[in-house]
């Protein structure tokens, strides 16, 4: 099992139900086949729009569940996960996913355009950076990179950015950070 991979989505068709007590997540509509979809254990599956719900490391599948190690990055308190929920599965570094920095929910899939605030961890190719270095988003290194923005005191919208890993060859890309890092 690698740390991490170069793809910021593996999978993600359908939706999800998450049973956190026998730590696995079926797919109720939609899903083709979790067999087939290039999932690996050591993946990283994130629950809910913008992580509502949280990230678990994939530690085994069948063609409809996916076992995971623990729920332990799920959002403190959770009891259950409503079936129909959004998912999606990638290689992002699983050390993040101890970091609090980036503990769920976050907002990287969602809202950008209304909702400037967020944190969130993106694997930014280099076609990616190279476009993003005109704008506010602008990062060091291509990678999987930690994005942090704000409102400071006097109104203005801030972004942080950390190279968490620094990847020398292109991302396999996702629609959902195109409006931060788009792909042409």
């Amino acid at each position: 099992m690698a740390l991490w991979g170069n793809k910021d989505l593996v999978y993600s068709d359908g939706t999800v139900a998450v049973n956190l007590t026998s730590k696995e997540i079926t797919g109720t509509v939609g899903v083709v086949t979790f067999t087939t979809a290039g999932i690996s254990t050591g993946d990283v599956v994130t629950v809910g729009t913008g992580a509502t719900y949280g990230y678990a490391i994939v530690s085994g599948f069948t063609s409809t569940t996916i076992s995971i190690a623990d729920t332990a990055n799920f959002v403190s308190g959770l009891t259950t996960v409503p079936s129909g929920t959004d998912y999606f599965v990638s290689q992002e570094p699983i050390y993040t996913l101890g970091d609090s920095k980036y503990d769920a929910p976050e907002t990287k899939t969602t809202g950008f355009s209304t909702n400037p605030v967020f944190t969130g961890i993106f694997g930014v190719d280099r076609i990616e950076t190279g476009i993003a270095a005109t704008t506010a988003y602008a990062v060091a290194h291509q990678g999987w990179v930690g994005v942090t923005t704000y409102i400071d005191c006097h109104g203005n919208l801030r972004v942080k950015s950390e190279t968490l890993v620094a990847i020398g060859i292109d991302t396999t890309s996702d629609a959902s950070d195109d409006s931060l890092y788009p792909d042409s």
